[in-house]
């Protein structure tokens, strides 16, 4: 059985059930890293927030959604917050929303292991000092005695990953973990997250638009558009023949930095007409 399946995920929203998400299947494994691509809009992120049972009330969910063995859809709060941040856990797009600027940083991540493993506070801040060593950040002890505007953006980005892996989960969401970084400070957390992964053995479903960062990591792709899965492949098979034309049209932006000066740059709608006409 895998670690997650998901089965016919449908996702609507208010009064007039907007789709957000139509049809959605896919498995991962324990171990897998799982990357789904696409542009704002065509459902990676709800389909993230299905699995981690974080959708807004006003979300009208279809299909199955099962993690561990254990379905998610219609699963009460306390169940799924049994799961949060020990079977699944999520490092989210800005760190600077999913950190309370009040607490210090190291007082932050110890929460977490109180919460689920009712740890007291000395083993936990030893636990979270060597959690924050892991992802790379240098001074810990430092770091874990900052308050969130002390740090950088890679250091506040590695302080949440610090805060999803130190329960040891099964599943780690990556919701695009590294747009809000420069690409410098990119590359270094995205070799420290597969770093940490290795040595976890967790897996990892990475949530981006850029195909090109999504191959830092994961080996296996999924491609949504407008709610749905348009196409699935490995990282390398999807760079050197993609079928779909949006798929074909995110592989171009991938390559752009390969174009010469003053040549016109493709878009997605010129792979379409290719594809009509061809």
């Amino acid at each position: 059985m895998s670690l997650l399946e998901v089965r016919e995920l449908d996702v609507s929203f208010g009064r007039r059930r907007a789709p957000a998400v139509r049809g959605v299947s896919f498995s991962l494994d324990a171990g897998q890293r799982l990357g789904v691509i696409g542009e704002s809009g065509s459902g990676k992120t709800v389909t993230a927030l299905a699995v981690t049972g974080l959708l807004p009330e006003n979300a009208h969910v279809g299909g199955s959604v099962r993690l561990g063995g254990t379905e998610m859809i219609g699963l009460d709060e306390r169940g799924l917050a049994r799961l949060r941040g020990d079977t699944v856990s999520m490092v989210f797009q800005e760190p600077m929303t999913a950190l309370d600027p009040t607490m210090r940083v190291g007082r932050q991540v110890a929460e977490v292991l109180r919460l689920h493993q009712g740890a007291e506070s000395g083993p936990a801040r030893d636990r979270v000092i060597a959690m924050l060593d892991e992802v790379g950040l240098a001074d810990p002890e430092r770091v874990a005695d900052a308050f969130p505007h002390q740090l950088s953006g890679g250091q506040r980005q590695r302080a949440i990953l610090a805060m999803a892996l130190i329960n040891s989960p099964d599943l780690v969401i990556c919701d695009e973990p590294t747009t809000a970084l420069d690409v410098t400070v990119q590359a270094l957390v995205l070799a420290k997250l597969d770093e940490v992964l290795q040595a976890s053995g967790a897996a990892c479903l990475f949530i981006s638009h850029d195909l090109a960062v999504v191959s830092q990591v994961c080996d296996q792709v999924l491609v949504m558009l407008d709610g749905r899965i348009v196409e699935t492949g490995t990282v390398e098979r999807l760079f050197t023949a993609p079928e779909h034309p949006y798929t074909r049209g995110l592989v171009a932006t991938a390559q752009l930095e390969r174009a010469d000066p003053g040549q016109r740059l493709p878009t997605v709608d010129d792979f379409y007409a290719e594809a009509e006409h061809g």
